[in-house]
């Protein structure tokens, strides 16, 4: 058996790495949906929140010393994060730590990725790891991270960025841009381009940064002091980081597959109310690209102990059923029909109502005769007996609630006028 290929030294490796979760995001473009948390904490497929995705990556690899770097409206996020992943043994050398924007280096809270960075290297030190690898907190993708440690030991370079083969049109403005050569070797970067440079052999698509790095941990502490004492410097690894070490050091790009079909592998950033939506929606295929029912990669997160999900009433003007839909515990669907849609914990839907292509998250409650297609209702509201919502945009704009271009509907407690701020 090749080295590469021996489980054995990939579970050195990991254990080799430490992980650092970059988690203050705000998801500005996500609007009045986090408002109350940040983009890493917003719910997802059910009963996860976005964090479970790259925490549950990091425990199946292998990769067991984590730190989550947070900002941005964290409550939520550090609720979750202590009931849900707090289980972990120090002693064991294994942890998931919180690490918070706390002016350890400056006055200054984090001000870019990089420098979220450099404001917790003595916490690193500590733990002296060989390899650090720096994730993306609010990306929705399972991904074995052990064979990218394995081509970033292998190919001698200093730093790896973890990218994707996206069509062109899709990248433009929207990712930064590797150029590679043949061995994957770094040779430029373009960092969010309306133009994006095509992959060689392969037109039409091009090399995109999912915003996941490893580091040699000295060459990384090296770069982020050079970087703090830069004030021309945004501190960021896209805008400043990466160009930087083009020239002069070797940095490796590792093309991120799925690993059954080598094709492109699911991968989805959540950033928009649109995605956002579709993202939940494409959960509730019959055979979904993300699969949450794979054993094989479980997904964990905080479970909280709930009742089954109940679904009362037979009669013909008043059935309660849900079909081609994910129903979480607590939920009750009484006298309704729900349909192709996502309800998260302890939903009630309350009778005579018709619930379609719907993403309705913890706690929310529909009062009955209500008609809902192609909405996102967000945690604890609670919608008005009658209500009409996503039938007709310009009626749903009248009454305070958020359409997109493509027809999707934000419902939040602000916009019903009821109390807001629990996340």
């Amino acid at each position: 058996m090749e080295e590469d290929q021996n489980p054995r030294y990939v579970s050195r490796l990991t254990r080799d790495t430490m992980a650092l979760v970059l988690a203050g995001g705000r998801g500005s473009r996500l609007y009045e949906l986090t408002n109350w948390r940040a983009k890493p904490a917003l719910y997802f497929g059910g009963k996860y929140r976005i964090i479970d995705f790259p925490l549950s990556n990091c425990v199946n690899s292998g990769i067991r010393r984590i730190g989550v770097l947070t900002q941005y409206k964290a409550h939520s996020l550090v609720r979750h994060l202590v009931r849900g992943w707090s289980h972990f043994k120090k002693e064991l050398g294994e942890y998931v730590e919180i690490l918070p924007a706390s002016q350890r280096y400056s006055e200054d809270w984090y001000q870019g990725t990089a420098d979220a960075i450099y404001q917790n290297l003595d916490i690193i030190r500590a733990e002296m790891p060989k390899y650090v690898m720096i994730l993306s907190g609010d990306h929705v993708y399972k991904m074995d991270y052990g064979p990218m440690l394995v081509a970033h030991v292998e190919s001698g370079a200093e730093m790896t960025v973890c990218c994707l083969e996206v069509p062109v049109a899709e990248a433009a403005s929207a990712f930064g841009v590797m150029q590679v050569d043949s061995n994957n070797r770094v040779t430029a970067f373009q960092e969010k381009p309306a133009h994006p440079a095509e992959i060689p052999g392969k037109p039409g698509l091009t090399l995109a940064s999912m915003g996941n790095y490893i580091f040699n941990t000295d060459f990384l502490f090296d770069r982020l002091i050079k970087d703090a004492a830069n004030l021309q410097s945004s501190h960021d690894f896209g805008n400043d980081i990466i160009p930087a070490l083009i020239q002069n050091f070797h940095l490796h790009a590792y093309p991120f597959r799925d690993p059954e079909t080598g094709g492109k592998a699911y991968w989805r950033d959540v950033g928009t109310l649109d995605s956002f939506w579709l993202a939940n929606m494409e959960l509730i295929g019959t055979s979904p690209s993300l699969n949450l029912y794979e054993k094989d990669w479980p997904l964990w997160t905080y479970q909280e102990q709930l009742p089954p999900a109940k679904f009362v009433f037979n009669r013909d003007d008043r059935r309660g059923t849900a079909v081609d839909s994910m129903v979480s515990g607590g939920c009750i669907v009484s006298g309704s029909l729900v349909s192709n849609s996502v309800l998260f914990s302890n939903v009630r839907i309350n009778s005579y109502s018709t619930i379609d292509k719907s993403v309705l998250l913890p706690q929310a409650e529909v009062g009955r005769r209500v008609r809902m297609r192609n909405a996102i209702v967000d945690r604890g509201c609670v919608i008005p007996k009658g209500m009409v919502i996503g039938h007709d945009a310009a009626q749903d704009r009248a009454n305070g609630l958020r359409v997109t271009d493509s027809g999707v509907v934000l419902v939040t407690r602000g916009m019903l006028g009821q109390p807001e701020g629990y996340a």
